[in-house]
């Protein structure tokens, strides 16, 4: 793996460094650029909405930035692909890949719970056996036996994660929370926090050794910004 790793950089080192930009698709790519903008970094290719490019370039500041499903960039970022990526922190924690979490941009933020109907909160207080189902099994996982010490059985689902109390599929769901009105319509409460959310900024490990000035200066100008 590390070989793979090193190689890629290695042919990446040999033309002029562009640092390279992976976003999470959607609000949080198009807050990102917003941020960005503010300390002078555009790419108008980005804007042209009909634009079929897969990768935008601002050649006057040699950077590049190519748009990705959330749960992609942390692996984009740890394999040297891009440089520097933007995505919610469910996601780095649920990825768990080898980066450098930089910077909270304090933005997209929400909290990662364990949810389920007011009846399911004395199932958490016991330690008891319960089914939990979550779109984040390594975060539940993780929470459940290395924070509560309980023994449970993970559902994984990639939808509606609300219907598992509702169909009794499972007793809690592990989900993010913004506003609470979903969980409320459906008869759900949150029982339990795990932990706050936001948008994050993550760095390649190479990239941040051979690159320092540039990464370095590009966070502290966000940090102003913030």
């Amino acid at each position: 793996m590390k070989e793979t790793k090193e190689g890629m950089w290695h042919a990446k080192m040999s033309e002029e460094r562009y640092l390279t930009f992976a976003l999470a698709k959607g609000r949080l790519a198009n807050k990102t650029m917003e941020l960005l903008e503010q300390i002078g970094i555009t790419c108008e290719e980005m804007k042209d909405k009909s634009s079929r490019k897969l990768i935008f370039v601002n050649e006057e500041r040699k950077l590049k930035f190519f748009l990705a499903k959330g749960p992609d960039v942390p692996t984009y970022v740890e394999y040297g692909a891009a440089d520097i990526g933007v995505v919610g922190r469910d996601t780095i924690l649920e990825e768990n890949r080898h980066v450098y979490e930089v910077l909270d941009l304090g933005y997209g933020k929400c909290r990662m719970c364990v949810c389920g109907p007011e009846s399911s909160g004395e199932l958490l207080k016991h330690h008891e056996m319960i089914r939990v189902a979550s779109k984040y099994p390594n975060i539940a996982k993780d929470y459940f036996y290395n924070k509560k010490h309980q023994t449970v059985d993970i559902i994984k689902l990639n939808g509606s994660v609300e219907l598992g109390p509702i169909v009794q599929l499972s007793d809690v769901i592990v989900d993010i929370v913004e506003t609470g009105s979903t969980l409320k319509e459906n008869g759900l409460d949150v029982l339990e926090e795990i932990c706050p959310l936001s948008a994050r900024m993550i760095v390649n490990q190479v990239s941040m050794q051979m690159e320092p000035e540039r990464i370095k200066k590009l966070i502290s100008d966000l940090k102003k910004q913030l």
